[in-house]
């Protein structure tokens, strides 16, 4: 049977697998994610961007475990009188958190983010399935026999419900829902780990910040009501936490939503209306998840190549995309949005995309991010004059197609002629 292994990573050097999680990573479900792209088509903006949920699903776990560790080395006082833990409470809870955090992607579709409208309607028929609840159906479907059955389990019991719940949150995450944060919240592994490899693979500066500062400042602190712990920093990670939340903003505007990147999603989700029965995704049922994960990266591109998914599977393949004609500021005021529909009217027909985002960098209110000092605890909001006036993002792109193109600019032009 293999033994533990360390992956080089560009970003923390060398991350160490035991045992079970190498043969983990070794089911098909979980090596599906080396052919699905980290950031979907932005190689075309940036031809770096060629990283995938494998690698990032590794780093995830990582983080989570650095965030974990220090948490306890912190509050472990805390930890064992509030909630008894003891030695093996601290090496379950540990397992726990690495094995969700490696699977919290495992669902994703082809081209990760850019896949997630393709997804069905739930029963309730009142939204879409999200790429977690592919994730959860995989590690109760495809892995739960190498979760359960794998022989280190015996010093665990672990169920893959118990991997799920903490993915899923709220009551089910049970008894777990303390590292809740870890996997999902205002400071979570993710987040963390995404900015810096994407920033890196990109070649770009914008998603970097002083990771190892979060590190070594979280902590469990106190809800002033409830006396419930939650996951927090102490007032000198502050910064560090700050910068996170800008660098969100950041990459978001620089790599995430810029123009080319936007169309390209926009090309890629028309083109896979035409190649999905009914233009949708499976469900994430047990025989839906099955037929769900024969889609990958590689199975688009080969449709694309042999010429199936209409004209947007073309102008993928042949880089001709959809060209922007007016974007608006990404605070738009009244006279902006006014602006655009006057726009959006005088183009008519040649208007052929509208992309619009609408994008919050950090939700306010509960839960907030908790920042503990010598005077309490504050929320990060209220410690933060940047993030406390933050204001979402909802800039909107038009879009006509290259051969409409000197006509819209002429039209464009005639219309900032006026404004002026």
């Amino acid at each position: 049977m293999p033994g533990p292994i360390e992956i080089r990573c560009p970003i923390y050097g060398f991350i160490p697998l035991d045992e079970w999680e190498r043969e983990i990573i070794s089911q098909p479900a979980f090596q599906r994610l080396r052919r699905i792209k980290q950031l979907a088509w932005t190689d075309y903006v940036y031809p770096g961007a060629m990283h995938t949920r494998f690698e990032h699903s590794l780093g995830v776990m990582h983080m989570a475990t650095l965030l974990y560790d220090n948490v306890v080395d912190r509050c472990w006082p805390l930890l064992s009188g509030k909630l008894s833990y003891d030695d093996a409470g601290k090496r379950r809870y540990k397992k726990l958190v690495r094995l969700a955090a490696l699977l919290h992607d495992v669902g994703h579709g082809p081209f990760s983010h850019a896949a997630e409208d393709l997804a069905p309607l739930t029963p309730s028929g009142m939204r879409s399935y999200k790429h977690e609840e592919y994730s959860t159906a995989v590690i109760k479907g495809q892995l739960r026999d190498v979760i359960e059955n794998h022989p280190a389990n015996n010093n665990y019991g672990f169920r893959a419900e118990d991997i799920s719940g903490l993915i899923e949150g709220g009551t089910q995450a049970g008894r777990s829902a303390i590292w809740q944060d870890v996997i999902s919240g205002q400071l979570d592994a993710d987040r963390m780990d995404y900015l810096l490899r994407d920033s890196h693979h990109a070649g770009v500066e914008y998603g970097k910040y002083d990771w190892r500062r979060i590190v070594a400042t979280v902590k469990l602190v106190p809800d002033p009501e409830s006396g419930t712990l939650r996951f927090g920093v102490h007032e000198t990670g502050r910064h560090a936490a700050e910068a996170l939340i800008i660098a969100r903003y950041m990459m978001f505007n620089q790599v995430y939503f810029h123009k080319t990147r936007v169309i390209l999603d926009f090309h890629f989700h028309e083109t896979m209306t035409e190649l999905l029965p009914g233009g949708k995704f499976p469900p994430p049922t047990p025989e839906g998840i099955v037929e769900y994960l024969k889609w990958d990266d590689w199975r688009v591109l080969g449709a694309l190549s042999r010429q199936e998914g209409g004209e947007h599977g073309q102008r993928l393949l042949n880089r001709d995309f959809f060209r922007e004609i007016w974007t608006t500021p990404e605070f738009p005021s009244e006279q902006d949005s006014l602006l655009l529909n006057s726009v959006e009217e005088n183009l008519g027909s040649l208007v052929v995309a509208r992309c619009a985002a609408g994008k919050s960098w950090y939700k306010l209110g509960d839960p907030d991010l908790p920042i503990a000092g010598q005077d309490g605890t504050k929320p990060l909001s209220q410690c933060s004059t940047i993030v406390g006036s933050m204001q979402p993002t909802n800039l909107t792109r038009l879009y006509v197609s290259p051969e409409h193109r000197v006509k819209a600019e002429e039209i464009v032009k005639t219309i900032r002629a006026k404004e002026n």
